[in-house]
């Protein structure tokens, strides 16, 4: 997908930032890259989710079972 660049980009910053002492910014860029993907991957979704005509599938399932 176009947007998984970023993913290097955040890549390259980080280790950038522990190489010259940036722990702090290093550790912020980690949890930058988790938001990241979560977003990229929550685009992907709702791409798959698309039908033909353009309109978005109805309902999500998120697994598992329940007790009730």
């Amino acid at each position: 997908m176009k947007s998984e660049w970023i993913m290097d980009v955040l890549t390259d910053l980080k280790t950038f930032a522990r190489s010259n002492g940036m722990p702090a910014l290093a550790e912020q860029l980690d949890d930058t890259a988790i938001v990241a993907m979560a977003e990229i991957s929550a685009i992907k979704e709702a791409q798959n989710g698309q039908r033909n005509d353009g309109e978005a599938a109805v309902g999500t399932y998120f697994g598992g079972t329940g007790t009730s």
